[in-house]
């Protein structure tokens, strides 16, 4: 047929294009041995990667929801366009020329889908243009620079300036060769009174991009306050452009997100920019809508999600009202991560922006630097709100608070914020163990509580569990390159079995020596158990897990001796006070050691 593409070009295309780099732009992927990488599958949501590469066949496959094919297949899946679409994309990608048998037909035009990212893209560079060169930009850049953005700033991001006129982005892409429709279809356009006018008028413009570098999309801010539109004002949703599927600044984020394991979430344009400009490159944004499930997903399969003890989800808001009852809302989507969440809210209410332009970079940095744990946080947002100096208010306040920590599904840490809790209250740990543990369904004794993981043996795929098996296994296997076992305090296994288990080990226990029959089972049960990791097991990485859970140990230590510093009184005494506050500081330095020791030696 006319028109279609040889099958010479598509097998070429299928020959020439590497599906890991393909799927990459997408996805994180790990080796998985031999020719094969893995990942978090990106159709379906999963704490465990499923999702294989198979390089020198060029296959993909999830062995969770069972979609697979090749390289055209992924990308037809993954951007839901046809199968010509997907073909000319990765041709693009190698830069290879594809030929159509008969020729490509004069009337021949690319996927819808392909027109709307080309009209975007034309749209981007052409308000990158105003913002430079229009004499009514002026103001957009006055904007830009009290912010400290400077040209250079606004070139990197892209931002530029939709003039003060009713159609001349329009009457611009039209001589380009886009159709009206299209360009309505985009969300760049509008019909007028006297036919189709620019969406966006004197506004600065930010470009927002899907994964892979693709401009889908605008938010644009008004500068005008005779402007009756909204503050800001983004395109409306299109067959490319879904706000709760894009996260704005998550193209140039994606990478640093999955070497460091870490992604700070925040709630502007300039704020993004600013994060990045001071150094913290994992910063992302949403894009006129709340922080979502959708959201979540993508983050997910970038964190690698399965890895609980390297995870670290930041929520950075606004530190006024609005700001603190966005990180509240934040609270109800941690345990949907298997990451540790946090959260740094700026005291004196100054947005990441501001904060940079009024204290510099570094003082950004230090914001994110000062995180708290999510929970930590709504849980002291709520006390605030009640007087804790008189019996009534205690009460209430435990009332109002013991729901949130029974709503923990992580059984480990929730006798963990039960201590808190009772601390940050002033109160004796038996009420609070008995209101919380009402509230999750179990029996006030302590007893319970620690043993209700599943009878006595952990769960091997419990998240906050992982690094502690990891570490067992690893001494058990190859008891020679544990080097920092020895240093390992007390409270660094948290389940009763790996605390058993420890004591084994260090009394030189062998599988005829132990007579538990649970305690033999877990010891030979950890000893043939293969390692989670990639390739052989090197004394780096076991250097790192071990100095990692030595960190959480010590982490958990300064959680009780900061509980102890706020029940005590400085001036009464001082001498007690001053004691813990010298232990506190070194602690804190011991942690940053070993965080340093964990992610260097990996």
């Amino acid at each position: 047929m006319s028109g279609m593409i040889r099958n010479e070009d598509i097998a070429y295309v299928r020959e020439n294009v590497r599906i890991d780099d393909v799927v990459s732009d997408y996805l994180p992927l790990k080796h998985a041995g031999g020719d094969q990488k893995k990942g978090l599958c990106p159709f379906h949501d999963e704490k465990s990667p499923s999702f294989h590469v198979t390089l020198s066949k060029g296959y993909f496959h999830c062995f969770g929801c069972h979609k697979g094919g090749d390289a055209i297949k992924f990308i037809m899946d993954i951007d839901h366009i046809s199968f010509v679409e997907a073909v000319e994309k990765l041709a693009n990608r190698i830069g290879y020329q594809l030929t159509y048998e008969g020729g490509k037909p004069s009337d021949y035009k690319p996927g819808l889908k392909s027109r709307l990212i080309a009209a975007n893209t034309a749209a981007q560079k052409f308000y990158q243009e105003q913002l430079n060169t229009n004499p009514t930009a002026q103001v957009g850049r006055e904007f830009l620079m009290k912010r400290g953005f400077d040209r250079a700033a606004c070139e990197s991001f892209g931002v530029g300036y939709a003039p003060d006129d009713w159609d001349q982005l329009t009457k611009y892409l039209r001589a380009e060769g886009f159709t009206g429709e299209e360009l309505e279809i985009a969300g760049l356009s509008k019909e007028g009174q006297k036919g189709m006018i620019d969406r966006f008028r004197n506004r600065l413009v930010w470009p927002i991009r899907n994964i892979t570098g693709d401009v889908v999309g605008f938010g644009a801010r008004k500068l005008s306050e005779e402007d009756q539109g909204p503050k800001y004002l983004n395109t409306s949703e299109t067959p490319i452009y879904k706000k709760s599927q894009v996260l704005y600044g998550l193209d140039r984020a994606k990478k640093e997100i999955a070497t460091k394991r870490q992604v700070v979430v925040v709630e502007g344009y300039t704020d993004v920019m600013a994060a990045h400009l001071a150094g913290v490159t994992t910063a992302v944004a949403t894009c006129g809508t709340a922080f979502g499930d959708d959201h979540i997903k993508i983050l997910r399969n970038l964190l690698m999600d399965d890895d609980s003890f390297r995870g670290e989800v930041i929520f950075t808001f606004d530190g006024d009202a609005a700001g603190q009852k966005a990180a509240l809302r934040a609270y109800e989507d941690d345990q949907k991560f298997v990451t540790q969440t946090f959260v740094a809210v700026e005291p004196n209410g100054l947005d990441p922006c501001e904060l940079r332009q009024e204290h510099g970079d570094a003082s950004l940095r230090d914001l994110i630097a000062s995180r708290i744990p999510l929970f930590e946080f709504a849980i002291r947002t709520e006390l605030k709100k009640h007087d804790l100096q008189t019996a009534e208010g205690r009460v209430n306040a435990l009332a109002a608070t013991a729901p949130m920590v029974a709503s923990i599904k992580n059984k480990v840490l929730r006798p963990e914020y039960i201590k808190q809790l009772a601390g940050w209250l002033g109160m004796d740990i038996e009420p609070v163990m008995s209101a919380v543990a009402q509230l999750a369904g179990k029996t006030t004794s302590t007893k319970t509580t620690e043993n209700t993981v599943g009878n006595w043996r952990p769960n091997p795929s419990e998240p906050t569990l992982i690094l502690e098996r990891e570490v067992l296994k690893s001494k058990l296997q190859m008891s020679e390159l544990a080097l920092g076992w020895s240093e390992l305090p007390a409270n660094a296994f948290s389940h009763p079995a790996y605390q058993a288990l420890r004591g084994a080990i260090d009394a030189g226990a062998n599988l005829d020596s132990i007579q538990n029959d649970d305690l033999k089972s877990l010891f030979t049960e950890l000893t043939v158990e293969p390692i989670r990791v990639d390739g052989e097991i090197s004394d780096k990485y076991v250097e790192s897990i071990v100095a990692r859970l030595h960190e959480v140990a010590i982490t958990r230590t300064i959680s009780d001796t900061k509980s102890k510093l706020q029940r005590i009184n400085p001036t009464e005494n001082e001498s007690e006070y001053q004691q813990l506050f010298t232990e506190l500081v070194t602690l804190e330095s011991q942690r940053r050691t070993l965080r340093d020791k964990a992610l260097g030696s990996i």
